[in-house]
């Protein structure tokens, strides 16, 4: 370890700003995350629940080819991704808002905890918001959709690519 090193990391007060540093840069990162269309659990790409459809529309159109959607269903399911995906960006701006905030307090002589913390919270619950807009956007197309073109969906879903699944003899 170089001289300056060791001595940042002896110093508690530096250390410590470190790790907050370090927390917020996590948040921040998770903000991104809930951002529609943004990889996260799940396939990437797939609005981080799983959903094809959450990401752009020639997905959200393949899915519906995949399980022969009706002229009906297309048209149910593209109105509820089009309300969440207004929802989502309008969320993702707000995470801006919220991440602009953080570089602001970071930038100051004195990082303020108590300040750092409440910012942390709001992102968590920005994200929290986000992620129950993809489930309840998630539930309304499983009103839509039969319970078979729910489960070739989630087959689908659960291929990289959308490919089938080789037996394990063939990998």
């Amino acid at each position: 370890m170089t001289r300056s090193l060791k001595s940042f990391t002896r110093s508690p007060a530096r250390l410590a700003l470190a790790a907050l540093v370090l927390a917020v840069a996590s948040s921040l990162a998770l903000t991104a995350l809930a951002a529609p269309g943004a990889p996260g659990p799940g396939p990437a790409g797939h609005g981080g629940m799983g959903l094809p459809m959450m990401g752009d529309a020639r997905q959200m159109e393949r899915a519906l080819d995949s399980v022969n959607a009706t002229a009906e269903q297309r048209s149910q399911v593209r109105q509820i991704m089009a309300a969440a995906a207004t929802d989502l960006k309008t969320q993702h701006e707000a995470g801006l808002g919220l991440r602009a905030q953080a570089l602001q307090l970071f930038t100051q002589p004195t990082v303020d905890a108590r300040a750092a913390e409440t910012l942390r919270l709001q992102m968590l619950a920005q994200q929290d918001q986000a992620s129950k807009r993809t489930l309840q956007a998630m539930l309304d197309v499983s009103r839509v959709i039969t319970p078979e073109q729910r489960k070739q969906l989630a087959e689908r879903v659960g291929q990289p690519h959308g490919k089938p699944a080789r037996p394990r003899g063939e990998r």
